[in-house]
């Protein structure tokens, strides 16, 4: 899997994320931010703690870090997937 598709994948999964039950199509700007960390962070507690911040920064609304890390082991099996580093 390239670089496109993974981000393909993870595009697809934080859609369906929706922390704030705002809609599907209403976090395109945090989506892309998550998305770009993605590209450089390895450990789940540290794309969590990313997670959060960045839809904190935007809604002003707290993110419980125990959802933040579920979605982070997610987008890291996409992660490594794409790497071929199962």
């Amino acid at each position: 899997m390239q670089t496109i598709e993974m981000n393909k994948k993870a595009i697809l999964l934080l859609e369906e994320w929706d922390p704030f039950n705002a809609g599907r199509k209403a976090y395109e700007l945090e989506i892309a931010d998550v998305v770009a960390e993605l590209q450089v962070l390895d450990h789940p507690t540290d794309l969590a703690k990313r997670i959060r911040e960045i839809y904190e920064h935007s809604y002003k609304l707290w993110i419980p870090i125990e959802k933040c890390m579920q979605i982070a082991y997610k987008l890291l099996a996409i992660k490594y997937e794409a790497k071929c580093i199962v």
